[in-house]
């Protein structure tokens, strides 16, 4: 049985109280870690249950125009992966709130798998997500992510064979991360009209949570998602907001009003 998690035990608090979790995406950084800081407390306050921390980098091949430009406002800040770890280190002063550190395999890489790792628990981070390393290819990631307990989130895309969807799930933990459209991050008007029937498919071949991302960016959306999959990930739409209202108090209580939003309408799609 894997150990439990700060992550697991989130999940498994929703599951039962019958809820489906809203996970809200922002990049670390964007314009300052104080303004991060501000925002993590205002994400919690209205409702979301996990918070990923897009890593800043300079070439983000899965995210869309409003993500890419959150994450070189980010970079643009100076925010490094050392500057994270020790902004999570504060952070966790004031929240226990599930951590996720979303990016790409460079950023990583380059500053020491095991390093990453081990910093990364010690400060309270609890998951990785890294959108480029398939699982072939992420055992230096892999060993000391058990090692130190942190759940490694895995993608799985619309393209991708049931069997395949099989091999990703044994690699996982946490949860399982559905990109619901073929296609780069950013909000869309309607969400893929076979998303409910894939997930059905998918519960078929694991046990972890399905959380689904890429393209919610309403209130409506989100409950339709809430209704069959057992979290709700949304970035862009967030990253829009934020860029909108110019970062500060007016950007933090827009992007609270929004996830708030989100939030009783998933809790009312699962009543």
């Amino acid at each position: 049985m894997a150990p439990e998690t700060r992550i697991s035990r989130k999940f498994a608090e929703l599951r039962a109280r019958n809820e489906s979790a809203l996970i809200p995406f922002i990049v670390c950084g964007d314009r300052s870690l104080e303004d991060t800081a501000a925002l993590v407390k205002t994400l919690e306050t209205a409702g979301a249950d996990l918070v990923e921390l897009g890593v800043p980098f300079s070439d983000p091949m899965a995210d869309g125009p409003a993500n890419q430009r959150a994450l070189a406002r980010g970079l643009a800040a100076g925010v490094s992966v050392s500057a994270i770890i020790g902004f999570v280190k504060e952070l966790r002063r004031a929240t226990e709130i599930p951590i996720i550190l979303f990016g790409y395999y460079n950023p990583f890489y380059h500053y020491g798998c095991e390093r990453l790792c081990r910093d990364a628990a010690s400060v309270g981070v609890d998951g990785l997500l890294v959108v480029d390393l398939p699982p072939e290819e992420s055992a230096e990631l892999d060993r000391p992510a058990r090692v130190n307990n942190l759940d490694l989130i895995r993608l799985l895309a619309p393209t991708t064979p049931i069997e395949r969807c099989r091999e990703i799930a044994r690699a996982a933990s946490g949860f399982l991360y559905y990109v619901s459209v073929t296609g780069v991050t950013g909000a869309r008007s309607t969400l893929p009209v076979d998303l409910e029937p894939r997930l059905r498919g998918l519960r078929r071949v694991t046990s972890l949570p399905l959380g689904v991302g890429f393209g919610i960016s309403t209130a409506q959306q989100a409950s339709e998602v809430a209704s069959f999959a057992d979290a709700a990930v949304v970035g862009s739409a967030i990253s829009l907001v934020l860029e909108q209202h110019g970062g500060g108090p007016p950007a933090w209580k827009a992007v609270g009003e929004l996830v708030g939003a989100m939030k009783r309408a998933m809790n009312t799609a699962r009543a």
